[in-house]
C-alpha cells in the first residue's frame, strides 16, 4: 500500500472526510494545489471549489467548499471549510436556481454598501463554482 496522510475536512456543522488519503488536491486562492505525505507544512486561503482526493491516480471523492483555509502539517492536512458538501449529493437544478437567484440579487441591489455588494458578489462566486463542481470533468 501507498504512504498515505490524513485528511480532516470539517465545515461549521459536521466533519465530512477524516481518513487517509494518498494525495488531496486544494482550491487555493492563488491556484490548485496537491498535497502528498510529507508535504512542507503550510497555510493556504481556499476559494469556492472541489477538493478531490485520490487513491494513486484516481479520484475517490470530490467535495465542494464554499472558502475556508488549509493547513498542512506533519500530522496530514486540516481544512476548515466555511460551506462544504460532496459534489455527488449537489443538485443540478438546486444549484442553477441559486445561481440564477443571486445574480438577480446582485442585478437588483441598489447601492448597496460596499460590505452587502461584496456578500452579494461572493454568493455569485459560489453559487457559479457549485454549478462548475457538478459540469467539470473528474481528472
Amino acid at each position: 500500500m501507498a504512504e498515505t496522510l490524513t485528511l480532516e475536512l470539517v465545515d461549521p456543522e459536521r466533519v465530512l472526510a477524516s481518513e487517509p488519503v494518498e494525495m488531496v488536491v486544494l482550491p487555493g486562492v492563488e491556484g490548485d494545489f496537491g498535497v502528498l505525505p510529507h508535504h512542507a507544512p503550510l497555510v493556504s486561503l481556499l476559494r469556492p471549489g472541489v477538493i478531490r482526493l485520490y487513491e494513486g491516480a484516481k479520484v475517490t471523492r470530490r467535495i465542494f467548499v464554499a472558502g475556508g483555509f488549509a493547513e498542512v502539517g506533519e500530522q496530514g492536512c486540516i481544512v476548515l471549510a466555511e460551506g462544504a458538501e460532496p459534489v455527488d449529493q449537489l443538485d443540478r437544478a438546486a444549484v442553477e436556481q441559486a445561481l440564477k437567484d443571486a445574480e438577480e440579487d446582485l442585478a437588483d441591489a441598489r447601492a448597496p454598501s460596499e460590505e452587502e455588494r461584496a456578500r452579494l458578489e461572493r454568493a455569485v462566486a459560489i453559487a457559479r463554482a457549485r454549478l462548475e463542481a457538478l459540469t467539470a470533468p473528474v481528472v
